[in-house]
């Protein structure tokens, strides 16, 4: 494919990481905060997250929280799959970039947003002003004032748009209009007019959004914002194709070093041809996706994250395939991904063994998965006729509980001269897709009223005291009832009450929230749940036991003091839990959730296989003998970047602020926490393992019971094991050798059943050949067997085959109601022509049913059992048919 001319550039040419280094310099000298990148952010529905973690700022934006910072500048890893099938067909769509952007939260406006822009993008980058172009909202008076008056530009090069220029999220929140820059990449690639005309010539490089106003669905503006914030986003590929000279954002620097590896591992030159072109741009973007996607602790798994990592990393792998690679690609794309951006990402060295190990596992598992899908298309495709249509619900579940790509899916089928109904398929995957998308906006909906929300927001954040008392006294602020702020609520009312400082631990990081009563001089409240309704603010869920209270109103606390005491010994053992599920099967296990209760607790961390019972033996000595210590629990509130180097561990989906809490358990768990614990781990008393299993793809669950509750089980277990030694009249000892003795009769006794039933079968088969029949020189044997399970009546089928030296059987039951039907043809007839499959179908479709079209062996079975005695008529005329054609 012929390049187009790209006219003339004058720009200060910069790799990658100069670009990252220069954008953070200019803010940082200008009294931005640098945030440093956090988790993977994602920009659409399909990543299958809450809104709150699509915009790390957004509480700040909303004014739910105070900034840490009036300014800040961020280089933000970010993800994206709505437009997953364009991604390589496109010079320029990706489904892992990285977004440069600078901040203001009540701070500076347009007045310094716009001029700064200007200058970094013409003195920062030495773009030339006359590449330049510039869009605002038809209404943005101020912003062209701003790009005209002040920094001077050319109106003729100042545009004026609508929805184009008004960022919103696609869900209630923040909103406002917005003004990009533009680059022309020169006549080359396509008409001249600006950006209105055509935006592949002129290619957004940034996009300063003038944070302003609220919404409650998309372009439906309800109000303004408390004040007025910048949010902008300069993507830095599109810069660096730009600062770089090339024509797509493949070509620049770590994305084609990425795509060199994979040109190696698979013997294909890049920009050689274009449908190999399309593979090689997949596998540098998809490898990127997953090794950072992977370093962000996300394990592959059939939903959320996971299954977004899980898609990149089979379409990549596919993609190999095509290209004739045969050993796995993923350590390949990993390796040059580590290489490429290591420097800028220091975690990806640090965890570059742990991803290699992840990616690598899940593509030897997809490669057995190709070959499994090949099976279970020959088994959908066994009952078409040739030329026939494969229905789409097949394709759809081939690619969705399989792994099995359309695409393959119907290149075979073109090549065995079948058909794939593609609107069905297509219909299914759109109603997964809306799924996607209506799960994505109901997350960040709320079903409680405007008043609710005003009146929490209006809070000021609780006084917690629960980490050193669990009584006290405080003020009534505000009741809610029904989700509607009152004034007064009365006895027998499910109430929300509000207090200026509480002992009640509200509901987070696993740990469930506190219980307790709450009294006022006229009522009496309890109070069965304390959940967070702003981060900050408690909110007291309960129901008013005795009289009345109103706002205002002073109030005496106390929580439920021994509730909260097995509380904090279970959440002291997950702690220490979690130590040791990382010292005996390795530190690649990280929390994936949890529970923390008052009856038990509950963690699901990441391993990629089930937990041996030997290493469970391992986990659970290891956290006792930490028990019996008697460690120290210590509690320090320090900085986030201090608890950091302490080498405090922090969980994907908590948030944090600048000032954190440390819980450091002995000198081995340090990990981010704002629950509560006991002083010493003796207190947590025993912790015992009562149930392991899997809850996702890489994903494991242990529940375990501490202090009273952990002791009463092992007595329970004790009792057992007293009455299971009187049963089988031995010394509590002697339970396992007894059991182990038993089990090894009862086995002899099974062997000694089946063989008796075989001999039993035997005999039958042998009375059926004497009543067999001849047709045209052949046997034909038809037998009725009622009440005989589908199971015997195979093993039946088998012994009567075994006597037929040339001929047809078919065999049915009438088992509870339903039908089973069994037929076989000796291999000689079926080489004539003679099939099983199609005897057996005659029979089936008489009970209503039908079965496998095998031509040596069928099986069949339908819901009409009374009628099997019809059905083996039908199959005996068809059977005689077959066999005079001979």
């Amino acid at each position: 494919m012929k390049k187009p001319a790209r006219a003339p550039l004058t720009f200060r040419s910069m790799n990658s990481q100069e670009i990252r280094n220069t954008f953070e310099k200019f803010f940082a000298d200008r009294n931005h905060t640098v945030v440093p990148s956090a988790s993977l952010i994602p920009i659409d529905p399909t990543l299958l997250l809450t809104v709150a973690g699509m915009v790390p700022f957004k509480p700040y934006l909303l004014g739910e929280e105070t900034p840490p910072y009036l300014r800040a500048v961020s280089v933000q890893k970010c993800g994206r799959t709505e437009d997953i099938d364009i991604v390589g067909t496109t010079a320029r769509h990706l489904t892992f970039f990285e977004m440069l952007g600078n901040f203001s939260f009540g701070d500076y406006f347009k007045e310094k947003a716009i001029p700064w822009a200007y200058e970094l993008v013409t003195e920062g980058f030495g773009l030339d002003p006359a590449r330049l172009w510039f869009t605002v909202h038809l209404s943005d008076d101020e912003a062209a004032e701003i790009w005209i008056d002040e920094v001077g530009i050319d109106p003729a090069r100042l545009q004026r748009r609508d929805r184009d220029n008004f960022w919103q999220m696609g869900v209630p929140g923040p909103c406002g209009p917005s003004s990009e820059i533009f680059f022309d990449k020169g006549p080359g690639y396509g008409p001249d007019g600006g950006p209105a005309v055509d935006e592949e010539r002129f290619m957004e490089i940034w996009n300063l959004v003038f944070m302003q106003n609220i919404q409650d669905e998309p372009y439906n503006v309800i109000g303004d914002l408390p004040a007025k914030n910048i949010d902008t986003g300069a993507g830095l590929e599109r810069l660096a194709t730009v600062l770089q000279g090339v024509d797509s954002v493949f070509s620049t620097d770590e994305l084609r070093s990425i795509i060199a590896a994979a040109e190696q591992a698979t013997g294909t030159r890049f920009e050689a041809e274009e449908r190999s072109d399309v593979s090689l741009r997949i596998l540098g973007d998809h490898g990127r996706a997953v090794t950072f996607l992977i370093a962000d602790k996300v394990v592959p798994s059939n939903q959320g994250r996971g299954y977004v990592l899980r898609r990149l990393l089979r379409r990549a792998v596919r993609h190999a395939v095509l290209l004739g690679s045969r050993d796995n690609i993923m350590p390949v794309l990993v390796d040059a991904t580590v290489a490429a951006m290591g420097e800028a990402y220091p975690d990806l060295v640090l965890r570059q063994d742990a991803i290699l190990e992840m990616a690598e596992r899940e593509e030897g598992r997809f490669r057995r998965t190709l070959e499994s899908g090949h099976q279970l298309l020959d088994e959908a495709l066994e009952p078409l006729e040739d030329g026939g249509t494969l229905a789409g619900d097949v394709a759809f579940k081939l690619h969705d509980t399989h792994g099995f790509p359309r695409e393959l899916t119907e290149e075979i089928l073109a090549e065995r001269g079948f058909r794939l109904d593609l609107e069905e398929f297509e219909r299914m995957m759109a109603a997964q897709k809306e799924q996607a998308r209506a799960n994505f906006k109901s997350a960040d909906a709320a079903d409680i009223s405007e008043e609710y929300k005003s009146l929490v927001r209006g809070l000021d954040a609780t006084d917690f005291t629960g980490y050193d008392t669990e009584a006290g006294t405080a003020r009534v602020l505000a009741l809610v009832r029904e989700g509607e702020p009152v004034e007064r609520a009365e006895e027998g009312q499910e109430i929300e009450l509000f207090l200026d400082r509480t002992p009640f631990y509200a509901e987070s990081g696993g740990q469930i929230g506190d219980t307790g009563i709450i009294k006022t001089e006229t009522g009496i409240m309890e109070v069965g749940d304390t959940q967070f309704a702003l981060p900050g603010v408690h909110g007291h869920r309960g129901t008013v036991t005795a009289g009345y209270i109103t706002v205002a109103q002073d109030a005496e606390m106390s929580i439920a003091s021994i509730r909260r005491e097995r509380i904090r010994k279970n959440h002291t053992g997950t702690h220490v839990l979690h130590w040791a599920l990382r010292e005996v099967l390795g530190e690649h296990v990280h929390q994936e959730g949890s529970l923390v209760a008052d009856n038990r607790l509950r963690f699901d961390f990441s391993h990629y296989k089930a937990v041996e019972p030997d290493e469970l033996l391992g986990i659970e000595t290891a956290v006792n003998q930490r028990v019996v210590e008697n460690s120290m629990v210590a509690t320090i509130e320090t900085s986030k970047e201090e608890a950091e180097r302490m080498g405090a561990l922090a969980f994907f989906g908590d948030k944090y602020g600048e000032r954190v809490r440390v819980v450091k358990t002995g000198d081995y768990s340090t990990e981010f926490c704002g629950g509560t614990h006991v002083p010493s781990t003796g207190q947590i008393g025993p912790l015992v393992l009562v149930s392991e299993g899997s809850v996702a793809a890489n994903t494991r669950r242990v529940e375990a019971l501490t202090g009273v509750a952990g002791y009463e089980y092992l007595i329970g277990i004790r009792n057992r094991l007293r009455e299971t030694a009187s049963i089988l009249r031995v010394q509590e000892g002697g339970v396992v050798d007894a059991a182990r003795g038993l089990s090894l009769r009862l086995k002899d006794q099974e062997a000694r059943i089946a063989e008796f039933e075989d001999q039993a079968r035997s005999d039958v088969a042998g009375r059926v050949m004497d009543n067999a029949e001849d047709v045209n020189g052949k046997t034909l044997v038809v037998v009725s067997q009622s009440g005989l399970a589908a199971d015997d009546l195979r093993a039946l089928a088998f012994q009567i085959r075994d006597k037929v030296r040339s001929g047809v059987g078919v065999l049915g039951s009438n088992a509870g109601g339903k039908a089973a039907l069994i037929g076989f043809v000796t291999e000689d007839l079926v080489a004539a022509g003679v099939s099983a499959g199609e005897i057996v179908a005659v029979a089936a479709r008489v009970v209503g049913g039908g079965g496998s079209r095998d031509p040596q062996l069928s099986q069949a079975g339908g819901p009409n059992g009374d009628e099997i005695e019809a059905a083996l008529e039908a199959a005996r005329e068809a059977a005689t048919e077959a066999l005079r054609g001979v």
